[in-house]
């Protein structure tokens, strides 16, 4: 099946129902019969630990990464915590610069409490990374691509070619790309994570998230991971995601038309210094873009060329671009990484990295790309 095919029809069947309904029904059971005492219906005791519209969502999530297993969460941030209960006390996490910043707090505010030692290398080359594999002989790699806010591409092949020759799990944030855009498994990751909340929703309505994998030990750990500490999602949560994801194929579509016709309109505006897209041709890894990726997103930042007080005062002015945490819903959204989703990481820390306060991060939703290019001009025409 092709990837629209797989959005729709995998993980259900109506012939799988005894009433025939088109879409799954709602789930909405805590606790399940049993056959006899430690017997189970189908695998199915009590929705914390499982739960049909789990399985579903699992298998649809599953095949459109090509993989074998997922296990769904109730938030991206939930995931990353079950899979975080793999690790023991003393293990190293390296994640390259680019990650979210909630990851950044949750390692370095909760985790490092019970005795996860996170290195996060803020620059850094092939043959310097293996140095520092050799030194810290660390149990992960994680890392994103495109990176958040500043969407540079880390090269997927390269990257997990070389954590295997060091026996390291390498986890890729697959949640600015969606899997419609990039297969990390293919291009040898050991495990991809998702914010399902983000393009796999798709309508900002649901939060959730989802680990994906071909390693059938890590799936048995994750389920009981959540099944011990409770993140699992709502049986309505995952049928909202079922829903979503069955236009994943047709919105990412239209985000990357509108996303890249936004970032050719800014990057010729004489207000603004430099736009980061990977679909623009001026990007400076467009060819190792054009290679990992099947297409490209509805996420871009740019740098403008105006003092900062008026940055953050267009932010609140427009009228189709909301200002809003979060990205990959139908809608447009605009954010400001350094006092919004980067605010946690240390302010020398997102000067290293190159996200200042004049950078501004847009998602770029499915609107009449008219009307998104009409406020950006409107918008900006008002400043000097």
């Amino acid at each position: 099946m092709k990837f629209a095919t797989k959005a729709i029809h995998a993980g259900y069947q109506p012939a799988e129902e005894k009433t025939g309904a088109i879409m799954p029904p709602i789930y909405m059971s805590s606790t399940f019969a049993l056959d006899s005492p430690g017997h189970t219906k189908n695998g199915f005791d009590y929705s914390r630990a499982n739960n049909p519209n789990f399985t579903i969502l699992e298998k649809t999530l599953a095949s459109l990464e090509d993989a074998s297993y997922a296990t769904v969460f109730s938030s991206g941030i939930g995931a990353l915590t079950a899979l975080i209960s793999t690790l023991s006390q003393g293990d190293k996490v390296v994640a390259l610069n680019g990650i979210y910043g909630g990851t950044y707090r949750l390692f370095t505010q909760v985790m490092e409490r019970f005795g996860i030692i996170f290195i996060n290398p803020l620059h850094f080359t092939l043959s310097q990374l293996e140095e520092l594999f050799i030194k810290e002989k660390p149990q992960w790699l994680l890392f994103e691509t495109p990176t958040n806010p500043l969407m540079k591409i880390l090269d997927i092949a390269e990257l997990t070619k070389l954590t295997k020759n060091y026996s390291i799990l390498s986890i890729v944030d697959n949640t600015f790309a969606s899997p419609y855009c990039q297969s990390p498994l293919k291009l040898g990751a050991d495990v991809v994570w998702h914010s399902s909340t983000k393009y796999i929703g798709g309508h900002s309505d649901v939060l959730g998230g989802v680990i994906v994998t071909n390693n059938e030990q890590l799936k048995h750990k994750l389920d009981f991971g959540r099944k011990t500490m409770g993140t699992n999602p709502s049986p309505f949560d995952c049928w909202l995601l079922t829903r979503g994801v069955k236009t994943l194929a047709l919105r990412m579509q239209q985000h990357q038309k509108n996303a890249l016709e936004v970032a050719r309109f800014l990057e010729k505006h004489p207000k603004v210094k430099r736009v980061y897209y990977p679909g623009l041709e001026s990007h400076p890894q467009h060819q190792l873009a054009l290679k990992q990726m099947h297409s490209f997103n509805g996420m871009l930042s740019v740098e403008f060329n105006l003092p900062t007080e008026q940055i953050l005062k267009m932010l609140s002015t427009f009228h189709y671009f909301t200002l809003a945490e979060s990205l990959g819903g139908i809608e447009s959204l605009v954010s400001h990484p350094a006092t919004m989703t980067h605010a946690i990481i240390p302010q020398k820390m997102r000067e290293n990295l190159g996200i200042t306060d004049n950078l501004v991060r847009f998602s770029v939703g499915i609107e009449a790309i008219s009307d998104l290019i009409a406020d950006l001009e409107q918008n900006l025409n008002r400043y000097s």
